[in-house]
């Protein structure tokens, strides 16, 4: 039984996974051994969802493949789901994040306009979420992060522009959270300048450099692009994380504030 569970474009299991194996061994898949998808399903740093208790999406490219697949992930999670081949396992894990990949680039846009508008849109999307159906929240940050989020929707993007047409629903998701790091940046400008501040030889601290709350995960977080253009822009860093122990932003160091966070919150012109 081969399971691949890395996420990419429908059609990869059978059109690229499955001859690299049959070529490489001689036998055939669906005949000689199964071959299935199996979409990785992991919230880093969630306490209450993991690997057994999330419901595991199976695809297989046959009927025995997909049986096999889900007796050997049923020894260990509680829920298996059949898909009725790869393609749709491949795509279930795709519309997942490009449903999260929308919903955030809806906010951040709001946040935007919000905040032109006079509007505290945090309080707005709290009111929206006491409706017991037919909302999810979605809140805004300074961009998107991970291993998932930002790049996965884009293999959906290439599968559909081999159509001959653009998906421009994740295209445009991808440019409003793409542009959330430098208006985080004009915002700092802006209420520096508030206080009769310039950016230039500030005192920034940035709290949180990972690209989600309570884990040590960097990749794709936006707060690299924020420190780059801050620094760009003459202010002085530094960041308090306690996951991350040392910080760099192209291959330059940022100091750390220590782990006297009081000190460093007084000491700091903008956090």
């Amino acid at each position: 039984l081969v399971v691949l569970e890395s996420t990419t474009y429908p059609g990869t299991t059978d059109e690229v996974l499955r001859p690299l194996l049959e070529e490489g061994s001689g036998l055939k898949a669906g005949t000689d051994f199964h071959l299935a998808f199996s979409p990785e399903r992991i919230d880093p740093g969630n306490p209450v969802y993991g690997v057994a208790n999330t419901p595991k999406i199976v695809g297989g490219l046959t009927e025995a493949c997909a049986t096999a697949a889900a007796a050997l992930y049923g020894k260990f999670v509680d829920q298996v789901v059949q898909a009725k081949g790869t393609r749709e396992a491949e795509m279930a894990k795709l519309l997942e994040n490009t449903y999260r990949h929308v919903n955030i680039a809806l906010v951040n846009e709001m946040a935007v306009f919000c905040h032109e508008l006079g509007i505290d849109l945090w309080d707005a999307i709290d009111c929206a979420a006491t409706k017991p159906f037919g909302f999810q929240a979605f809140r805004p940050g300074p961009g998107v992060g991970g291993h998932c989020i930002p790049i996965d929707p884009n293999y959906l993007s290439y599968k559909v522009r081999s159509l001959g047409y653009p998906f421009r629903f994740v295209e445009l998701a991808q440019e409003i959270n793409d542009r959330m790091p430098r208006y985080i940046v004009e915002r700092a400008q802006q209420l520096l300048n508030n206080q009769g501040r310039a950016l230039k030889d500030a005192n920034v601290l940035l709290l949180g450099v990972t690209y989600k709350a309570d884990i040590a995960d960097q990749r794709e977080s936006p707060a690299r692009p924020i420190a780059r253009r801050l620094t760009r822009l003459g202010a002085h860093l530094t960041y308090h994380d306690p996951y991350v122990t040392t910080w760099h932003v192209d291959d330059t160091p940022i100091p750390t504030a220590g782990t006297d966070l009081p000190a460093a919150l007084e000491a700091a012109d903008l956090v």
